[in-house]
């Protein structure tokens, strides 16, 4: 009896140590956006009220999960650099071919398909660096922030540079607007990423949302 092939072989985009980053990084995020979000506006407890257990608990998880962003971005600032697979790094040879953004811009007007010689296209790759940027921005004023209310341990250490980073941007208040700031960016971008993934995920059959819980991503047989 005649086997028949599969359709379709596996390669292996992100290993491991990408994955777990990137899920660790995505449950940072929510938990940030929510615990700020409520240090801006305590609504649990009421203005008038001695109770500040509460508050106590959500800044005591914001900082951690903050810490926790903060070590994140370093470490996949390394990989992307220094890691052993180069997946990610070629895609910046796209970034500087013309002729991949025109073949990207097409596929995304159901024009084409992609072909890239990274993980990223082009425009994704503009994108993640962009959102890397904001990361580190956004950990920037976050530590300005901390070490402005814990003048000990790691604020008293970063107090130098927290007080020429808060004295850059003119005070504290404009640190808090553009952390502030830098969340809604946050948001916005998570609700184009997860809308793209899964899009892209039905327009080419691979390069989808499964690829970065499973690492392996699916292409045609030649």
């Amino acid at each position: 009896m005649a086997t028949q092939s599969a359709p379709y072989q596996r390669e292996l985009v992100f290993g491991a140590a990408i994955r777990i980053f990137h899920w660790l990084r995505a449950l940072a995020i929510l938990i940030l956006v929510i615990t700020g979000f409520y240090i801006s506006w305590p609504f649990l407890v009421a203005p008038e009220s001695s109770d500040v257990l509460v508050q106590g608990y959500i800044r005591a998880a914001h900082q951690i999960f903050g810490f926790l962003l903060v070590s994140i971005t370093l470490v996949r600032a390394y990989l992307f650099f220094f890691g052993k697979s180069d997946i990610e790094r070629r895609s910046f040879k796209d970034v500087l071919s013309p002729k991949s953004w025109v073949t990207q811009l097409k596929s995304y007007l159901w024009m084409g398909h992609l072909d890239k010689a990274g993980v990223y296209g082009p425009l994704q790759f503009v994108t993640y660096f962009a959102i890397s940027v904001v990361a580190f921005l956004i950990c920037v004023t976050g530590l300005v922030l901390y070490a402005n209310v814990y003048h000990q341990g790691l604020g008293g250490m970063i107090g130098g540079m927290a007080n020429w980073v808060t004295m850059m941007m003119g005070g504290l208040a404009p640190v808090r607007i553009w952390h502030h700031y830098f969340t809604w960016v946050f948001i916005i971008f998570v609700v184009i990423h997860v809308y793209m993934a899964v899009w892209t995920g039905i327009r080419f059959k691979h390069n989808s949302v499964d690829s970065i819980v499973s690492g392996y991503d699916y292409h045609k047989k030649k």
